[in-house]
This record gives C-alpha cells, structure tokens and sequence, in this order.
C-alpha cells in the first residue's frame, strides 16, 4: 500500500476513534474529569500545528523567493499574479452565491423566532481591527524576522516578492547561487513536512475527541438542520470548483482530486487549512504543477481564496437573519454579500477568521451580533469544512493557472499515478 493511503486510512481510523473516545468520555465521565481529559489530550494537536507552524515560514520563503526568480521576467509575474486575483474573485463570488442559494431554500433559521436583544452582546471576538486601512497597513511587514515568528503569511508573501523580483531583475548570472540554495532549504522542509506528518493522525485523535467529549454528539443533532445545510453548500461548491477545473484540467482533475485527499483530510480533522500546506504544495508539485508557479500562486491563495470562509459567511448571515425574522431587500442580501468578500481578504490566520469577518460585518446591516452566540459552540465542525474546501480551491486554482501557462507537465501526474497503482498491487 502507498503511504499517500496509508495516512489516509490512519487519518480516518484514529477519527472515527476520536469520536467514539470522546462520546464515552462525555457520556461516563464526570464533570472534572471531562475538563480535564479535554485540556489534556489537545496537547498533541497543539504540537502537530506547532510543528507545522515551524515549517511554513521558512517553506513560504524559500519556495516562493526561489518561483518569482525562476520566472524571471517582471511581466510573467504580473501576468501570473492577475490571472490568480481573477480567479480568486470569481470564485469567491461562486462560492458565496452557493451557500445564499442552500440557505435561502432551506431556510435553517425560520421557526427559532429570537427577540432581538436590547443592549450589546459580548462575543469576545477581536474586531475592531477590521477596515481596509488596518488590513492593508498590516500586509506590509516591519521586519521580516517578526513576520516569520508570528507565521504572518502575507507579510512573508509580500517580502519574498520584493526578494524574489529584485533577486530576478539581477539575471542568473548573480542569483543562480541563492536559487540553489534556497532551492536545497525548500526541499528540506518538504522532507521536515513528511516527518511531521506522523503525528497527524494523532492529533486528529486529540483534537475530535476533545470537542466530542466537551459537547457531545448531541450539540450535532440540536444543530442538525443547519450543519446539514451547510455541507450540503460546501459539497455543492466542490462540485463547483471540480467542474470548472474539469473545463481546463479534463480528466487530470479527477487524478488531482485523489492526489489531494491526504492534504484535505488533514485540513478537515483538524480544522486548519495552514497545517495541509507543506502537503499541499508537495501535491501540486508531483501532480505536474510548475513549481514556480505552485510555489507563486499557492502562498498567495491562503490570504485571498478562503472560498470556505465565503460559503460559511454568507450561510451563516443569513441564517441569523432568519433566526431574528429579519428580512433583507435583494439589494441588502447584495451589499451583505459583497461587504463580506471584501472583509474576509487577508484574514488567514487569524483566530475564527469566519466568525470575526461575520462579527464586524453584520451589525452594519441591523443583524444582532449575538446571533453569533448561536453558531460558536458548533464553529470547530464548521471549521472543519471550511478548512478543508479551502485546501481543494486552492490545489485546484494552481493546477489551472499552471495549465493555462503551458507550465503543467501532464506526464508527471500519470507517471505518479501508475506508480502508486503499482505499489497498492
């Protein structure tokens, strides 16, 4: 059996046994022993995304400097990069427009009729730094040695594409030693990568059954209607994404999407598409993708194409709406839509990105914030899906830019492929 499957099995039996761990443990335990089980055991989750974390700067750096030279010209980079913000949009827009779609057929909220409360309500969610002031202001690093400790990705970005332009504009010549070498500590960290994720399943044990035992399966049945829903939109945007990278990648979509279960899965248990990138990028790499472009348009997608974010925020909104009985003009529902894209750009990383874009966003539209109070116990199995779509819009973006430059090596997809098949034989 090819290990890429032997993770994979691992990955599903050790959350299938997170899951019955923990409703046991919710169901016999005591109160004490709940919290306590429940702090204890997320010590290995906290270690796998530590150890992740220790990956992505350097990986960010290295193999993004080492793309924008190797394209070399400044044109092929602009172009690139526009080609990339395109798609990004569009498919935010699909997104958005699949999870308004889902919610406004289902209508999740209709029947809970809230008051609509008095006063304010605190949510403990950080959002007064949310405006395009403070988000552009915060996308350029002071230093990038700081950028780097707090795993700032599009601070990282924005250095290693002043780095990596002025490295190009110097000619091979001067920069084909630095190439070399930041090539060699790619490479490196994508081997640190393999080693890390040996801990994966793991940590996917800890971290389901630590929410499991806390909440208990019964938080899922309470919420059935909306979760239903929800992954309902989120397996509809799949299919989205899947048919318009089938239009460009035609029947090597179907070798990327088996190619990509392992980074996906990875990304869904435990609730952070950060952790699936080192994987992601070393996908996209055997699958035939350009490793300049892959190492270009990847880093650049984590901050700008959270197309599970725009599924959850426009799902999410308007179930809160329809939890208070508030109804929106066509042209509010539009604007709502819109406000919400634009402020959920740049946000990865930070804590409940999601939630916090839908706490800054909605008062503005006379929707109660505390509606938000309604979706916070159940946000980590929203997460999950959120995490995990994010990881296939972006693997499927960058294997279509790298097709539509001529720069995606369809052999090397087949040649991976057989040898897998061989190896399972």
């Amino acid at each position: 059996m090819a290990s890429s499957n032997k993770l994979t099995m691992f990955i599903v039996l050790f959350m299938i046994a997170g899951i019955l761990c923990g409703a046991a443990v919710h169901e016999y335990a005591s109160t004490d022993s709940i919290t306590a089980w429940a702090t204890n055991i997320t010590l290995f989750t906290d270690i796998f995304l530590r150890l992740i974390k220790m990956v992505i700067a350097p990986l960010v750096f290295s193999t993004l400097t080492v793309g924008i030279m190797r394209m070399g010209e400044t044109s092929t980079i602009s172009r690139v990069g526009s080609k990339a913000m395109v798609w990004f949009i569009s498919s935010s827009v699909l997104s958005i427009l699949v999870g308004l779609l889902v919610v406004s057929l289902e209508h999740p909220g209709r029947g809970l009729n809230l008051t609509v409360p008095a006063g304010s309500v605190e949510t403990g969610l950080a959002v007064s730094g949310m405006s395009l002031k403070n988000f552009i202001a915060h996308s350029i690093p002071t230093s990038i040695a700081d950028a780097m400790s707090h795993n700032e990705i599009l601070q990282i970005v924005v250095f290693s594409m002043f780095f990596g332009i002025a490295g190009a504009s110097l000619g091979e010549k001067f920069n084909a030693p630095l190439v070399a070498a930041l090539d060699v500590v790619s490479h490196i960290m994508l081997k640190v990568t393999g080693y890390v994720m040996l801990v994966a399943p793991l940590a996917i044990f800890a971290a389901i059954s630590s929410v499991v035992a806390t909440q208990g399966l019964g938080i899922l049945l309470n919420y059935a209607s909306f979760i239903g829903g929800y992954y309902v939109a989120i397996l509809l945007t799949c299919l989205v994404l899947l048919g318009v990278g089938y239009m460009v990648l035609k029947k090597s979509t179907f070798t990327l999407l088996s190619m990509l279960k392992d980074p996906v899965l990875v990304a869904f248990t435990t609730s952070s598409s950060e952790a699936a990138y080192p994987k992601t990028l070393d996908v996209l790499t055997r699958f035939g993708c350009s490793r300049s472009i892959a190492s270009f348009v990847l880093p650049i997608g984590y901050s700008f194409n959270l197309v599970g974010s725009m599924v959850y925020c426009s799902f999410a909104s308007m179930f809160i709406a329809q939890a208070y009985n508030i109804h929106l003009t066509f042209s509010e529902i539009v604007v709502l839509m819109l406000t919400l894209m634009l402020a959920s750009k740049g946000i990865a990383g930070v804590p409940r990105s999601a939630l916090v874009v839908l706490a800054a966003t909605i008062p503005s539209f006379n929707i109660p914030v505390a509606g938000i109070l309604l979706l916070m116990g159940i946000d980590h199995f929203l997460d999950m899906g959120r995490s995990a779509i994010n990881v296939l819009g972006n693997g499927i973006a960058t294997a279509m830019l790298s097709k539509n430059e001529g720069e995606l090596d369809a052999a090397v997809a087949n040649t991976t492929t057989e040898q897998e098949t061989q190896v399972e034989a």
